[in-house]
């Protein structure tokens, strides 16, 4: 069973003062429970627009997408945000935490969102950074962590939420070597032994070298689908 269904998917930007740039052309992709999957390409390739279709960030202009079974393309705004907050986790290359709040803090904020209550949130937001090797920095605020430490925040808070998948957009980027490692192995074991579904939009060879699905995207187009 596919978790998600991309079929003839197309984006075009056009804001009628500049050429119409096609940034995704007719893709067609199905993903299922507990993939590790990177989507590949070029700058420019479409690969960012794709992952912000997926998670409702974006609207196509032709296509559909479908997770489990439900047709994104027929929700409302506010539907589309319930629908992201309950089964999309996501991490961004810009670690993206709300500078005022602690690890912690930051992690519980979605299950705020959720309703959940305070035993839910304070039993979940620690073992999540537990997960993360972060079990004695909950209390510090972005500002105090390194990058590294940061995305691992970051990773823990798409968590949160129980979402049925994870889209990482370039979440390497912005560290170093042996920061990488560290989170990418987080990442895999918790892929591995939660069936948790990540898809990556990278240019990494580190992150490409972990992933068990290569997906490479050209100028909109989806050129190669290897499994590994």
């Amino acid at each position: 069973m596919n978790i998600i269904e991309i079929k003839d998917l197309v984006k075009i930007y056009d804001d009628k003062k500049t050429v119409p740039v096609t940034a995704v052309n007719g893709v067609n992709i199905n993903f299922k429970p507990g993939e590790f999957a990177a989507i590949v390409g070029p700058s420019g390739s479409g690969k960012t627009t794709l992952l912000n279709l997926l998670g409702g960030l974006d609207e196509p202009t032709s296509g559909e997408i479908l997770i489990d079974g439900k047709q994104m393309g027929n929700l409302n705004s506010r539907q589309k945000i319930d629908f992201r907050m309950h089964n999309i986790g996501f991490v961004f290359q810009a670690y993206n935490l709300i500078p005022v709040l602690t690890a912690k803090e930051n992690v519980e904020f979605i299950m705020h969102l959720q309703g959940q209550s305070k035993k839910a949130r304070d039993k979940r937001s620690q073992e999540l950074l537990e997960a993360v090797g972060l079990g004695d920095r909950m209390n510090a605020r972005p500002g105090k962590l390194s990058g590294g430490q940061q995305q691992r925040v970051a990773v823990a808070r798409a968590l949160a939420s129980k979402p049925k998948f994870i889209l990482a957009d370039e979440p390497t980027a912005n560290l170093d070597s042996k920061s990488t490692e560290t989170l990418l192995d987080i990442m895999e074991k918790l892929n591995i032994e939660e069936n948790i579904t990540f898809i990556f939009s990278t240019h990494d060879a580190r992150v490409v070298n972990k992933a068990r699905r290569v997906i490479t995207i050209e100028d909109g187009v989806v050129v190669e689908d290897k499994e590994r």
